[in-house]
């Protein structure tokens, strides 16, 4: 699981007295937490997916991030940034390629827009940019 790998690596980042790496990591297993507990109120399973969820989310918030403090001429945060991105990016899954996504489409008797998005959220989950999967289908 995802999860237990981001612990690994934060207790190694620990004995490393990595506190750029410890700081991203804590970040994301606060988050993981959290979403932990809403799901336990739900009755549902903690998956990888949701992981993977919450790794995209962050990273596209260091990007934001990052931009800010190169706006503001803070070159040396914004590397920091960046190396956050790079240790979380190890963690995400290998996302579906555009030839991938329209090869399933392809392989579907139901195209419709609606259809193909519930199956891309059902099954492909955490591998798959829903953003990528919206532009091949206009481009069908």
């Amino acid at each position: 699981m995802i999860l237990e790998e981001i612990k690994k690596a934060n207790v190694q980042a620990m004995r490393d007295r990595d506190q750029n790496a410890r700081a991203v990591y804590s970040v994301v297993m606060t988050k993981a937490m959290l979403e932990i507990v809403k799901k336990r109120e739900k009755s549902e399973e903690f998956a990888d997916a949701d992981m993977s969820q919450i790794l995209q989310k962050t990273i596209k918030e260091l990007a934001e991030e990052k931009e800010n403090y190169k706006k503001a001429g803070n070159s040396i945060q914004a590397e920091m940034i960046e190396k956050q991105k790079n240790i979380l990016s190890k963690f995400l899954p290998q996302m579906l390629s555009e030839k991938e996504i329209y090869d399933i489409i392809q392989s579907q008797d139901d195209k419709s827009i609606p259809s193909i998005m519930k199956l891309f959220k059902q099954n492909y989950a955490g591998k798959v940019d829903m953003a990528k999967v919206g532009m091949v289908l206009k481009n069908l």
